[in-house]
């Protein structure tokens, strides 16, 4: 700001100092700030200021400790971070414990991987020691991931983190299930199941995703018994027909028979061949099989069908049992014959309908039982006659020989009428990315619609009206009592939850919590013995459930009060939705292990403290879900009072990312280029409801974001390096500019509250980043720089802004914390040395709402306007090269409108435009003059000003020289020369 020539006044100039550096270098600093966090025990200092506050638990999720975290985790730890540093500092006591998914298929993969690089076979290795493999796997990548978690700023409980794995856990999770047992909702039955042939075990639902998928399908033509008509039906599964069972119709469509009267020599659907159809489909069929011509004879009702028997197309192979038409909700003529081809060992409609018409099938003399046709190899078995060794899958995910050997028996029977292949979408675990069948296995499940007797005290806190609820209606009715953000979850879990089947629990693994329960030889009876539970699961929390698979642990638990000769221990293992749905038995209500989240009185109580589950939006149907009906089914209420979701990352193109697209972003890469606040900034800034999406140039936008923000923070620490709290100025006492910022500040702090509360960070971020840009950089710092820099030290003004930028330094920075964790602790270091050890043991301010002033403020939005109309003019004229800086006009300003004249009075207006001088002119705008669009009635123009420039502060002013004793300077920069004399910090 001095010239060269003349006396160097720079050393008498109130210049920005601080030791904030302009660049960042957050790669270095982070990790610094880690270990002084470390050092300096952080988090054991945030949870004695939390202790006895309201608590708001974010129960973590828990990811599976497999690999290296991705750019999916972390969005999501990053969120959650932002979530409990936000609420801790509203004033909530929000420790959060942060937790791993240990058990499951994926790791047994990794261990027979191992394995078979070795040479060993599985099936050789004792289960125990195969499952101690698998522990010290999963112990390993905890480990990763705990410190890549760390790195990304994410404050918790590191060291008293759960894991589903840990023995207390496991003896829970077993007691968990024990409580299903109680309560009868645990029943071993016959079920088709979703089955993985590579992976040998059942899949959830939540374990499957519909990929694109080629299948084979067939119209098929059933006998009807006593009749000289056949019914067609349409499959893309040709392999379960041996299954068939029945066929299912609709009373709502219409149905005709059809007589074929041409078809091609050689067809399979001949002239004079008569077939029911539905009227809908019945051309689109016919048109299929080749036919050339045919003729509709007549209705077939409901009634008819209804009563119609069918012989099995393969009877002549061994299939010889009735074939009976039901009526079924679920069949429809939207695609196919209007007839479904019903194998209730292969479908869950299928299953279903079968099961709901137990009573009638018995009456018509049908046999219900339901046939093991395929094993878990994918090979049908000896209730298959007629395909010895045929295979629908092999071990690879590739398709066998069933459906070629179905569909040339059809041939061969005369019973084909047409085929062919189509793409859809087919379910494929989402591990193996391979497709699964359904197949009848013996699995165990949780009954969803069987009533069960529910704690009286929680039916009675749900409003239940009964103590014999099912637990899908008690789910529901506590989905309704959760609050989800956004709102459009509460819909999705809803229907997730109100039409899926039972819930199989069952896996044939040896990695995880086994169903702990004895099953009676003669009856089939699970034991209920509470002094037999006992002991299991306090084996388990000494040993682990490795108890349950070393030798003799029958005789173990059950001896002396019953015979293990006449029980079954099961050995199948629990889904893993099953242990991480029981988090929050072993977390939120266990004080010895997790004494930081003891004595948790949820809303749902009465009480003050809220729990939060927070994941990505899949976990509708998996972890929210499952944790859903593991709370309702043991404690008749949900597990958590609000559910917050997140979508998914793709790259900039809006791609999933993959190696083999070279979009993947990997987050511990852009940690070592920009530092994980970038990340954090990025998470915050996003519409986090959406598919996020992230890249090179979208990282460089938020890079940018984060320079203005800090060069922003920069200014405000250096100029407060002369600010003393003992001159801080009173609000009486306060230039009307300082006061409107405040009220500016006031007016976004109540905005920022609300969006923390809402979760709403995008708008938090956006706030702070318009306030920061375009109130403070762009208006009050370069109007006040000028007194700040030059002002005497007497200077109220000086002092003033000084105090304003102490409370707004104050304000932003905890703002800032939750989401910029590290940055703003090194602004607060900086900002309050030897004062408070960290922002993140502040709360955010409070009081600022004593600085609201409507009236100021509406002047003052009029002061904007008029100098928004100056500033315009002056870019002009410096783009024109007539000026060099705004210090070197003195415009006219017009202004037509009385009020906006008034709003200038009282106004320094030249200091507020940056310029030596400035003419206030009522009227309207003479021609030529520059005016903006949105500001009608106000023109400016431009004009040098006149006078000598000063050679401390270069306004131009004709009253340089009028003091003798320095004569190259303004009146006001005179004064500030004597009185730093008299201070003895200028010669």
């Amino acid at each position: 700001m001095t010239e060269k020539t003349g006396p160097d006044y720079s050393a008498t100039l109130y210049l920005p100092k601080t030791d904030f550096p302009m660049r960042a270098g957050l790669p270095k600093k982070e990790p610094e700030l880690l270990a002084h966090w470390e050092q300096s025990g952080l988090t054991e200092k945030m949870r004695r200021e939390n202790a006895g506050k309201p608590k708001f638990v974010l129960h973590d999720g828990p990811p599976y400790a497999n690999g290296n975290i991705h750019i999916g985790h972390a969005l999501n730890k990053i969120l959650k971070d932002i979530v409990t540093r936000s609420q801790r500092m509203m004033g909530k006591d929000a420790n959060y414990v942060p937790g791993w998914d240990c058990h499951g298929l994926p790791i047994e993969w990794k261990i027979e991987e191992q394995y078979r690089a070795k040479g060993r076979n599985k099936d050789e290795v004792p289960v125990v020691e195969f499952r101690r493999e698998c522990r010290a796997f999963a112990e390993h990548w905890l480990d990763v991931q705990r410190e890549e978690f760390k790195r990304l700023g994410v404050a918790g409980d590191w060291n008293g983190r759960y894991a589903t794995m840990d023995y207390a856990a496991e003896s829970v999770i077993a007691r968990e299930i024990m409580k299903f047992a109680a309560n009868g909702l645990l029943y071993r039955g016959s079920k088709p199941v979703m089955w993985s042939v590579v992976e040998k075990t059942a899949l959830a639902e939540a374990e499957v995703e519909y990929e694109d998928h080629t299948s084979d399908w067939v119209f098929v033509a059933f006998p009807a018994r006593g009749q000289d008509y056949r019914v067609v039906i349409w499959t893309t599964t040709p392999w379960t027909l041996p299954g068939n069972r029945a066929i299912s119709f609709s009373h709502r469509i219409a149905y005709g028979l059809y007589r074929v009267t041409a078809a091609p020599e050689g067809n399979w659907a001949k002239a004079g061949e008569l077939y029911v159809l539905a009227d809908k489909l019945a051309e689109s069929v016919l048109q299929s099989a080749k036919v050339e011509a045919f003729e509709r004879v007549r209705d077939l009702p409901a009634s008819e069908l209804a009563a119609l028997t069918c012989a099995h197309p393969l009877e002549k192979l061994g299939y010889s049992f009735d074939v009976p038409l039901l009526d079924g909700d679920h069949v429809t003529d939207d695609a196919g014959a209007g007839f479904v081809h019903t194998a209730p060992g292969h479908g869950r409609e299928d299953f279903d309908i079968w099961m709901a018409s137990g009573r009638l099938l018995h009456e018509r003399g049908i046999d219900t039982r339901i046939p093991y046709t395929v094993d878990a190899d994918g090979f049908y078995t000896d209730e298959v006659p007629g395909f010895a060794n045929a295979r629908v899958i092999d071990d690879k995910g590739n398709k066998g020989d069933a459906n070629p050997r179905v569909i040339a028996a059809l041939i061969e029977a005369g019973a084909l009428l047409a085929r062919g292949k189509m793409k859809h979408q087919y379910p494929h675990s989402w591990r193996s990315k391979k497709p699964v069948i359904f197949r009848n296995t013996p699995q165990w499940f949780i009954a969803m619609d069987k009533p069960f007797a529910v704690s009286l005290d929680a039916t009675a806190a749900k409003g239940v009206g009964s103590n014999q609820p099912t637990l899908r209606a008690i789910a529901l009715e506590e989905i309704a009592r959760t609050k989800w953000v956004p709102a459009a979850g509460e819909n999705r879990i809803t229907g997730m939850i109100a039409n899926r089947p039972d819930w199989v629990v069952s896996r044939q693994r040896a990695w995880g919590v086994p169903i702990a329960v004895f099953v009676h030889r003669g009856t089939s009876e699970i034991l209920k013995d509470e002094t037999v539970n006992a002991r299991v699961v306090a084996a388990f929390a000494e040993e682990g459930a490795d108890a349950w698979y070393k030798p003799g642990a029958a005789e173990r638990f059950l001896a002396p009060d019953h015979d293990p000769a006449d029980f079954d221990k099961i050995d199948d293992v629990l889904d893993v939705w099953f242990d991480s749905g029981s988090t929050h038995a072993f977390t939120l209500e266990d004080p010895v292990h997790f004494p930081t989240l003891a004595g948790i009185r949820r809303r749902h109580d009465g009480g003050p403290d809220e729990v939060m589950y927070l994941e990505g939006s899949d976990q509708h149907r998996g972890w929210f879900h499952s944790s859903l009906l593991e709370s309702c089914g043991t404690r008749g209420r949900a597990p958590y009072d609000s559910v917050l979701t997140h979508g998914f990352v793709l790259d900039e193109k809006g791609r999933k990312m993959s190696k083999s697209l070279g979009n993947v972003v990997a987050p511990q890469t852009v940690i070592k280029d920009a530092g994980a606040d970038i990340l954090r900034l990025w998470v915050a800034a996003s519409d986090y409801s959406d598919d996020l999406r992230i890249g090179k140039e979208i990282l460089a936008t938020f890079s940018e974001t984060y320079r203005k923000l800090r060069n922003t923070i920069r200014w405000m620490l250096g100029a407060l390096a002369h600010f003393d709290p003992a001159e801080a100025v009173a609000k009486a006492d306060m230039p009307e500019l300082e006061r409107y910022i405040l009220h500016r500040l006031a007016e976004i702090d109540s905005a920022v509250r609300e969006a923390y509360a809402a979760f709403d960070y995008k708008k938090v971020v956006a706030l702070l980043s318009s306030f920061m840009t375009g109130d403070l950089s762009a208006l009050y710092f370069d109007i006040r720089k000028d007194g700040l820099y030059c002002d005497p030290p007497s200077s109220v003004t000086r002092k003033a802004a000084l105090t304003t930028i102490d409370i707004l330094s104050d304000a932003l920075l905890k703002w800032l914390a939750p989401i910029l964790c590290f940055t703003a602790e090194e602004a607060w270091l900086a900002f309050r040395p030897g004062s408070e050890a960290s922002v993140h043991l502040t709360e955010f301010p409070e009081g600022l709402e004593v600085w609201r002033d409507e009236a100021l403020a509406a002047k003052w939005r009029s002061v904007r306007r008029v100098r928004a109309v100056v500033t315009g003019a002056l870019e002009i004229e410096r783009a024109q090269k007539t000026i060099g800086a705004s210090l070197e006009a003195d415009p006219q300003v017009f202004v037509a409108d009385e009020s906006l004249r008034a709003a200038l009075g009282g106004v320094d207006f030249a200091d507020v435009c940056i310029t030596s001088a400035i003419e206030i002119v009522a009227g309207p705008p003479p021609e030529g003059a520059f005016t903006l669009p949105d500001t009608p009635g106000v023109g400016v123009v431009s004009r040098r000003a006149t006078g000598t420039k000063c050679a401390r502060s270069w306004r131009i002013s004709p009253l340089v020289g009028s003091d003798a004793e320095f004569p190259d300077v303004t009146p006001r920069d005179a004064l500030a020369l004597r009185e730093l004399r008299a201070l003895g910090r200028w010669p």
